[in-house]
């Protein structure tokens, strides 16, 4: 609440003198073995979910981007190679990548993760690029988050009981789901009413 209320303000408004955009990054991934969730069935017959117990994985990156002026709403992710874990030069590739996309300074905001800004490689490319803020969340709150909710809507909501035959499978879905959030602006507006952000300079 301390943050709502003090810091996340401040943000805003250097954000907005700056002329900058606001992004809410996170990291997360998605196993081969299926999220269980409830689903329907004829009473009596519970459902089957043939799966593989294998352990693959693809781990992802993703932003949620607001524009300065407009508040305009935009959604940017990539996907690693399989059971390739995060690493800061990760990090720093998508970093560039946001600053093509965006074409202007921006502010991130993201957890106190060793790949963001305590990484040696991270706070390198921070210093030679001073157009890009990086500010930090309060730690164990990942609820203020914004992004935290794509990985809940996509994982827990749209792939759930997944069963995906190998890696490639789950890669094209995760790619398609996650491809459908720069199509919907609504959807990114409530991550953010979610996590009960006021953006509002």
């Amino acid at each position: 609440k301390r943050w709502r209320r003090d810091e996340l303000p401040r943000i805003v408004q250097e954000a907005g003198e700056r002329g900058a955009h606001l992004v809410f990054l996170d990291e997360s991934g998605f196993m081969l073995t299926p999220t269980v969730r409830r689903t329907w069935g004829p009473t009596g017959q519970t459902p089957d979910l043939p799966c593989q117990d294998r352990r693959d994985r693809i781990s992802a990156i993703s932003g949620i981007t607001m524009s300065p002026e407009r508040l305009r709403l935009n959604f940017y992710f990539t996907l690693l190679p399989d059971n390739k874990n995060v690493k800061s030069a990760n990090v720093v590739a998508f970093l560039r990548h946001l600053k093509k996309q965006l074409g202007g300074p921006f502010t991130v905001l993201w957890d106190g993760s060793n790949t963001h800004s305590r990484a040696k490689l991270v706070k390198a490319y921070l210093a030679k690029h001073p157009e890009i803020i990086a500010e930090t969340f309060p730690a164990y709150a990942p609820e203020i988050n914004p992004d935290e909710n794509v990985w809940s809507w996509t994982k827990y909501g749209r792939l759930a009981n997944l069963a995906a035959n190998d890696t490639r499978e789950l890669r094209q879905r995760v790619e398609q789901e996650l491809a459908t959030l720069r199509t919907e602006p609504r959807l990114l507006d409530g991550f953010i009413q979610d996590a009960e952000l006021c953006l509002a300079a």
